[in-house]
């Protein structure tokens, strides 16, 4: 492999000024475009398209394959997606679900041994994990209906990445780490990351010829290719030689679904976010709702946040009991959305003591999204936005490459419930509302956000796990406060999912004092190791008409080198 350490800085560099385009939009416009994302060659991507005369959906299109080439560990082909999307001309939200389904022939006990008991990493590890992708239809869905360039056009860049390579950098070759045994179990996946058998270094040029192949393919073949071509062939068969369960009629099957974004006010702001199979547009919305009783910005920053910390309990205690794919089973999203609840749930919150979490209710908590996820924002200069989630769900997905195709196969087979009260790969319990069953979707954390007010709007979201659904919280608070794009991905971040029982803060998230105050009122306060997320921001100020970009210091914190 062939050292190239600066290439990428010089990329980073070359896409810092952005793009100002003349709107031809009656009323409000930015006259500018914005795009974040979590590296430099998959903005870059976004800006090329739109300097052809792409819109924001054609830049989200280029933005979401680079990332899947340049973050191999966070999303691609093999997995799936969410896009938020705002139609300026129509004045109109719409939710992109390409979310991974289970495959036909699964089951609730299908990672159960004869006893009964959870095989350790059968949910986690290899074929047998992996959903049937949504990620390749999600983006023929965007290109159909939204987009104006042709998929040769907005594959072009990934195309020439996955050739050409790209520097390796230290966030790639964390996951390596934490993936080099179940590496020498699947040697596709092997030979791309670990060349040679052993794991490259920084600055290291990382090239995808089989990856490269198959992107070409879809442009050439279209698609469709991907579900009931020769490409589905080469995936099922490569997933069933290792173990999996997949089939043709599986693949011939999937559908890409248009939902209705969750949408309420808190505060004078609309709220646009993510529905079900989401998680994460109820849980957002129950918790501001819980908030509305307070008047957050007249009491000291511990009562604050021990408020915050309180809705989020029982917020994410909800989405615990209720909350999995609405096709499948009966959510009460109407009740969980209203008002009247969320004053019922505030009756139970003291302001001067934390609830135990074992005193609301005893239910069984549902699983959520893997942390090794990503997100971009992006704004063109009609108006039009994209807000987009998507993962293979942890590192490397299952660690399971389809032979001759370059595609990481997803392990999202673990966001379902594997048994009641048995946790998963992220220490999250899952409930029946969430076991496995054929075709359905497994529950998510992803939580694609549009933010608007008179100020103007934001577009926001995360990586992280169950924490997104907090992050990206904390982070509308803090616009709702004024706060800027950089001060929105750069915010301390502290974090309560109901169980397991305790607050996890990020170093410099509280202080002393609060740690000891909150501690004092009943809270288990933990502090964690790791930083939480990489979140990616777009706002647009209509006072100013200025747009602002921002993306997460925490890459360079956790060492990431480009």
């Amino acid at each position: 492999m062939k050292r190239n350490p600066r290439a990428a800085f010089v990329a980073f560099l070359s896409v810092q000024l952005l793009l100002s385009i003349g709107s031809a939009q009656a009323g409000p416009a930015p006259g500018q475009a914005g795009i974040a994302s979590a590296h430099p060659l998959a903005t870059q991507a976004g800006y090329e398209m739109l300097a052809a005369g792409g819109n924001a959906f054609d830049a989200a299109i280029a933005v979401s394959a680079v990332l899947g080439v340049v973050e191999p560990y966070s999303s691609g082909l093999g997995g799936g997606a969410f896009w938020l999307l705002h139609l300026a001309d129509e004045q109109r939200d719409v939710f992109v679900d390409a979310r991974e389904v289970a495959p036909g022939a699964a089951t609730p006990d299908m990672y159960l041994d004869a006893d009964g008991v959870p095989v350790p990493g059968a949910s986690f590890n290899g074929p047998l994990a992996a959903g049937i992708p949504g990620q390749a239809a999600g983006l023929a869905h965007l290109a159909e209906h939204y987009g104006r360039l042709p998929l040769a056009q907005l594959f072009a860049p990934a195309i020439r990445i996955a050739e050409e390579g790209f520097p390796v950098h230290r966030r790639l070759l964390l996951g390596l780490g934490f993936r080099r045994k179940t590496a020498d179990r699947w040697p596709a996946f092997g030979a791309v990351y670990y060349p040679d058998g052993e794991i490259p270094e920084i600055g290291d040029t990382l090239r995808q010829p089989d990856l490269a192949r198959t992107l070409r393919r879809l442009v050439s073949q279209g698609i469709g290719d991907f579900y009931t071509g020769e490409l589905a062939r080469l995936l099922v068969e490569g997933n069933r030689a290792g173990g999996g369960i997949w089939s043709l009629e599986d693949f011939a099957a999937y559908r890409v679904i248009e939902r209705e974004p969750i949408g309420f006010f808190y505060r004078g702001v609309r709220i646009i976010s993510a529905p079900l199979p989401s998680s994460g547009g109820i849980v957002i919305a129950n918790t501001l709702n819980i908030l509305d009783g307070y008047e957050l910005d007249a009491v000291d920053s511990v009562t604050r946040k021990h408020l915050i910390i309180e809705a989020m309990r029982r917020a994410y205690r909800d989405r615990a009991e209720f909350l999995a794919d609405g096709d499948f089973v009966d959510v009460p999203v109407a009740r969980l959305l209203d008002k009247t609840y969320a004053a019922g749930q505030r009756t139970s919150i003291r302001i001067d003591r934390a609830t135990p979490s074992d005193m609301l209710a005893d239910i069984e908590p549902a699983t959520g999204e893997g942390a090794h996820t990503t997100h971009f924002s992006v704004l063109d200069a009609d108006g039009n936005r994209v807000a987009g989630t998507m993962t293979i769900n942890s590192w490397y997905g299952s660690a399971f490459m389809a032979p001759g195709t370059g595609l990481l196969l997803n392990n999202e087979m673990d966001d379902f419930a594997v048994k009641p009260k048995v946790p998963n790969s992220f220490d999250l319990i899952g409930s029946v509302a969430n076991a496995v069953a054929p075709g359905k979707r497994p529950l998510s954390s992803m939580s694609p956000t549009f933010l608007e007010s008179g100020r103007g709007i934001a577009i926001l979201g995360t990586p992280g796990g169950s924490r997104i659904i907090s992050m990206v919280l904390l982070a509308s608070l803090e616009w709702m406060r004024g706060g800027s794009a950089e001060e929105m991905v750069s915010l301390r971040r502290y974090h309560h999912q109901y169980l397991p029982d305790e607050l996890s803060y990020e170093t410099g998230a509280l202080t002393d004092e609060e740690v000891a105050a909150l501690e004092a009122r009943g809270h288990n306060v933990r502090e964690s190791r790791r930083p939480f997320g990489n979140m990616n921001v777009v706002t647009w100020d209509f006072g100013s008409g200025k747009v602002e970009t921002a993306t997460d210091p925490r890459a360079k914190i956790e060492g990431r080198v480009y």
